[in-house]
């Protein structure tokens, strides 16, 4: 009798803690005094496809959308070409480097000469994407990243195929797909000119047009702009994440930036951190590119950084590369 009531008392305090877990914490975290915590899960939750019940679960949608308006405090701007005079001595090092903190863990490359950077598209587009790893074989590239998002719900289902490009693909000086749309007609470019200036912000389509844009995708927000940060207060809005982006020194070295996200050993990062890490490397201009599952960094025939993908590398339609 008693090892069964010593039983029971086992199950009661193992009930109270779960209980303990699953409501007083949550509740604790949204409700509770730290709001800096709750305004980051609330913009990781919202920032992805499939995770946004966290935040609805415990918030009324004016609260998660005051809280959304409050960390997402991106200035816009857009690169200015006259104010990069760098010299291409076609310089053909390419530097690899780690970048860590107490929340993530990264990697660098450096570029030196910003001619040799290309969009490589998918050769299996408007069907499906491929992997960074295969894009990146089939161009003979040293270097690469993903670079462009995509669009996953095609005809209400979520594909995830990387199949459909969002915004524009630009590659030797030719639009090759454009399926861009925004109400004042201006699109995110990370794009390179026919002399390696890398623009980043929101141009129009004639605008890019007359810009001698040689290689290009959509995306963003762009993040160092002119020297200058675009986040100036808040953590950009997009929660914790992988990150995947791209900026250039003002000699012309390019810069690809991966890390890791949704992993113990490195959570991920915010578009805030994001941004200071490309300060920190000098960077005149930089802009984020699509993160999250599709990170990937390619260096000499294999991947060298942690996708968050549970099946691996995923498929997406573009990555920039350097042979």
């Amino acid at each position: 009798m008693g090892e069964r009531n010593c039983m029971k008392k086992i199950i009661a305090y193992v009930i109270f803690q779960v209980f303990l877990a699953v409501i007083v914490i949550p509740m604790s975290i949204f409700y509770g005094p730290f709001t800096n915590i709750r305004n980051t899960l609330v913009a990781t939750a919202m920032t992805t496809f499939s995770h946004k019940y966290i935040a609805t679960l415990f918030l009324p949608q004016s609260k998660i959308d005051a809280i959304m308006k409050e960390m997402t405090n991106i200035s816009t701007d857009s690169s200015k070409s006259s104010l990069l005079n760098f010299k291409n001595n076609h310089d053909t090092t390419i530097e690899v480097n780690d970048i860590s903190s107490s929340r993530f863990k990264g990697k660098v490359i450096l570029i030196h000469d910003p001619t040799r950077v290309e969009v490589g598209i998918s050769s299996k587009l408007p069907k499906e994407g491929e992997t960074v790893s295969e894009i990146a074989k089939e161009n003979g590239a040293i270097a690469a990243i993903n670079a462009g998002g995509f669009i996953g719900y095609v005809d209400g289902a979520w594909t995830g195929s990387g199949g459909t490009p969002g915004g524009i693909i630009i590659h030797n000086g030719k639009l090759i797909y454009n399926n861009a749309y925004s109400k004042d007609g201006k699109i995110d470019l990370a794009g390179f000119t026919t002399d390696g200036k890398l623009l980043v912000g929101k141009y129009t389509l004639d605008e890019i047009k007359n810009l001698n844009i040689k290689e290009a995708v959509s995306f963003g927000p762009a993040l160092v702009v002119n020297g200058k940060p675009m986040i100036k207060t808040g953590d950009g809005g997009w929660g914790i994440a992988p990150r995947t982006a791209i900026g250039q020194k003002a000699d012309g070295t390019v810069i690809f930036l991966v890390i890791d996200g949704r992993a113990i050993s490195s959570v991920g990062a915010t578009l805030k951190d994001v941004q200071n890490i490309m300060l920190d490397y000098g960077a005149v201009n930089a802009t984020n590119l699509d993160g999250g599952s599709s990170t990937t960094m390619y260096y000499k025939g294999k991947v060298i950084n942690n996708p968050s993908n549970p099946l691996g590398e995923r498929m997406v339609p573009t990555i920039f590369y350097a042979k």
